[in-house]
């Protein structure tokens, strides 16, 4: 009861600082964000948000995106729907608290002003027709990273047991437990397909079924025997695309009198043809194209091909890249039962905490900044890194570089493991850091997997560290911001006992000549 206490106290905190109920047009959830469709972005305070307790960071895209973490932001959203319901209907009128009293340190403010800028500027750049596909595509598959989780975990459980020989009588029912949604995961891609493109779910869901259905090994095309799950993800994905187009089609043409009768026959009689004679065989190979490419690049590349992927992968995430990632991983999972890319990708969030880290150590006089690191370290060690990414690197500029460097690092660590022989690989996507342990599989054992991944991990946070803190400030950066948040002595002598508040959009107060970090002059990123 406490529990549920707190969060609907957490989304009655949240709500007023969005504008009230009547500003909120949509309301999703992933896993660590709330997810705001907006009707008036200026009625955010996103200073007050940023202050409450349960609130990691606050993120602009698309949507308005407030970062709750794992667990945390699947209790709050019930919570915020039904708040919102209820404030729809008494028709609230949106205020703006004032948040003078809880406003956090200059420079802090900085820092987060400065990372809403970079976060707007590549917003826009984000907007292209390719990225904006993607993030659909990525639409389709977030809502299945719940089931992974837990299946996958499942999974790794069963396995343990199996290898230990314990409880004989149960691993038969984990197995099924843990198999059953793979099996069947086509249905749910080709569902949440049609439901992004605008089709109607169970439709996408019936042509996607084809694929997994056992009687299409009696079938041949392309002059083999299909297989089923032959294309996987992949084919469900075209399949339901296409059946959208076909939908669309007839309820165009179609007469009203015969459309319930008419269109979802064509649909999934001109879709499913497609699908067995064509889409299962192409998106087949495909798959298995990715599957020995993978494999290749690690057991050839190693080290190297890890080096590049660990300390590119943030750089992919500011550019909107790394969503078309996701179905590449639900193949791997697929097929061979795990993803060997997330673990090396995660390494990309080590060295972000060892940069935070550096960044602690390096500016000791400033308790913002400092505050910040401390309140979002925890979060950044179980893979939730946009407090850190957006709050402290990223407008800081080079420490965000040095920070891709001990991802790389910690990638090319693992990366070497495999090319040695020792496959490490995730039975699931999403979590990262400390909370992918759980998820961990390979082909030498548990123990191996994950001595090598607390390896990677650990590579990470001393590369981002030692690169942070040799090479990640510059003289005109460490005077900037490594500076006492209290007054001096003279500056309360010389305001009558009163220290002297800062205005938000200076660096030093009104003597110190630097202006708003948001201002055309000065570009928001330091390198």
């Amino acid at each position: 009861m406490a529990t549920e206490d707190k969060n609907r106290a957490t989304a009655a905190a949240i709500l007023p600082l969005v504008g009230g109920a009547a500003n909120v047009a949509s309301i999703a959830h992933c896993m660590t964000r709330l997810r705001l469709g907006l009707h008036d972005r200026s009625l955010v305070d996103d200073e007050a948000l940023k202050a409450l307790p349960a609130v990691m960071g606050v993120v602009e895209d698309d949507t308005y995106q407030i970062v709750l973490g794992p667990g945390t932001v699947a209790r709050v959203t019930p919570e915020f729907e039904h708040l919102v319901e209820e404030g729809r209907e008494a028709a609230p009128a949106p205020a703006a608290a004032s948040t003078a009293s809880s406003a956090p340190a200059v420079s802090a403010e900085e820092l987060a002003a400065q990372g809403a800028a970079i976060k707007a500027q590549q917003k826009a750049k984000n907007t292209t027709p390719f990225k904006l596909f993607l993030r659909r595509i990525a639409n389709i598959f977030v809502p299945l990273i719940p089931a992974l989780i837990g299946c996958g975990i499942i999974a790794g459980l069963n396995g343990l047991l199996v290898n230990l020989e314990w409880l004989p009588a149960v691993t038969p029912a984990l197995a099924a437990m843990a198999s059953g949604f793979m099996a069947l995961i086509a249905v749910f891609v080709g569902y949440n397909t049609a439901k992004e493109f605008g089709g109607t779910p169970i439709l996408g869901g019936a042509v996607a079924a084809i694929i997994v259905f056992p009687g299409v090994a009696n079938i041949d095309a392309f002059g083999q025997t299909l297989s089923p799950g032959q294309g996987g993800v992949l084919g469900a994905l075209g399949a339901a695309v296409l059946a959208v187009y076909v939908e669309k089609w007839c309820r165009r043409w179609v007469p009203e009198a015969l459309d319930v009768l008419v269109t979802p026959t064509l649909t999934v009689l001109i879709s499913g043809l497609a699908t067995i004679f064509g889409l299962m065989y192409v998106a087949g190979e495909i798959s298995s194209a990715i599957g020995t490419f993978a494999d290749w690049l690690l057991s050839n590349g190693g080290a190297g091909a890890g080096f590049v992927l660990g300390g590119l992968f943030l750089p992919l995430v500011m550019l909107g890249l790394h969503q078309a990632l996701i179905p590449i991983h639900t193949t791997l999972i697929e097929q061979q039962g795990y993803t060997v890319l997330l673990p090396i990708l995660a390494m990309a969030g080590a060295g972000q905490v060892g940069a935070a880290m550096a960044v602690y150590l390096r500016l000791p006089r400033n308790e913002s900044i400092r505050r910040t690191i401390k309140s979002a370290l925890p979060a950044g060690l179980l893979g939730v890194g946009e407090p850190l990414i957006y709050g402290v690197s990223l407008p800081l500029g080079r420490p965000f570089v040095t920070a891709c460097v001990g991802g790389a690092f910690g990638g090319g660590f693992v990366g070497l493991f495999h090319q040695l022989g020792d496959t490490v690989g995730s039975t699931a996507i999403g979590p990262s850091g400390w909370a992918l342990f759980p998820l961990l599989d390979g082909d030498h054992g548990l123990g191996s997997t994950l001595a090598i991944y607390a390896g990677g991990l650990l590579a990470g946070y001393v590369a981002g560290f030692l690169a942070t803190y040799f090479f990640g400030f510059g003289k005109d950066l460490l005077t900037e911001f490594n500076v006492s948040q209290e007054p001096a002595p003279s500056t309360i002598a010389a305001t009558g006992g009163t220290p002297r508040e800062t205005t938000p959009g200076t660096r030093g107060g009104p003597d110190s000549g630097d202006t708003d970090p948001g201002s055309p002059q000065e570009a928001p990123v330091r390198v």
